[in-house]
C-alpha cells in the first residue's frame, strides 16, 4: 500500500549491499485503463500493473544472492509462482498519512484526494494483501528496523 515504506526499505537494503529492486517505477509499472465501475484503483480511472514481461524475466534471472522485490499492482498475483517470500509491509493509518504529506508534489498521495483513496484502498485491499501474504511487518518504525525484521525472515 501506498506510504507503508516499500520505497525506502528496497533503497536500505541496496544500501546494505543487497539486491532490491522498486518495482512501483516506471521501468516495472505502468498506468492503464480500469473500468468506470473498478472502485479498488488508486486513480480515478486507472490503475498500477507491473509490466509482467520485464518482471517475469527479473524474477527468472537465476543468482546465488536473494532478489528483493517491492512494490504493489493489481496483476502481482499472476507473478507470486515466482516469489519465495510475500512479506507485507503495514503501518497505522496515521504513519502512512503523514508519510504522503511528506511527499514531493509529483509524487502520489500528497493530494487530499489521493489521500482518501489511500484511506479507502487501506481498508479494502490490505486485508486481501494481509490473506496472501507469508509475514506482516509493521513499518512504523525507522526504516533500518524494518529492514533488520526483514532479513530475520528470508
Amino acid at each position: 500500500m501506498s506510504g507503508t515504506g516499500k520505497s525506502a526499505v528496497a533503497r536500505e537494503l541496496v544500501a546494505r549491499g543487497h539486491r532490491a529492486v522498486d518495482l512501483d517505477t516506471p521501468e516495472w509499472s505502468e498506468w492503464v485503463d480500469s473500468a468506470p465501475t473498478d472502485t479498488l484503483t488508486p486513480a480515478e480511472g486507472k490503475d498500477g500493473v507491473w509490466r509482467e514481461d520485464r518482471v517475469r524475466t527479473l524474477l527468472l534471472t537465476q543468482d546465488q544472492a536473494p532478489l528483493f522485490v517491492s512494490g504493489c499492482a493489481e496483476n502481482m498475483g499472476r507473478l507470486f509462482s515466482l516469489i519465495d517470500i510475500v512479506i507485507l509491509l503495514s503501518a497505522p493509518v496515521a504513519t502512512i498519512m503523514k508519510r504522503l504529506e511528506a511527499r514531493s508534489a509529483e509524487g502520489y498521495g500528497r493530494t487530499d484526494g489521493e489521500r482518501q483513496k489511500v484511506c479507502e484502498l487501506l481498508a479494502t485491499i490490505e486485508p486481501l494483501l494481509r490473506q496472501s501474504a507469508d509475514h506482516e511487518i509493521d513499518t512504523s518504525g525507522p526504516v533500518e528496523a524494518t529492514v533488520d525484521e526483514i532479513l530475520k525472515v528470508i
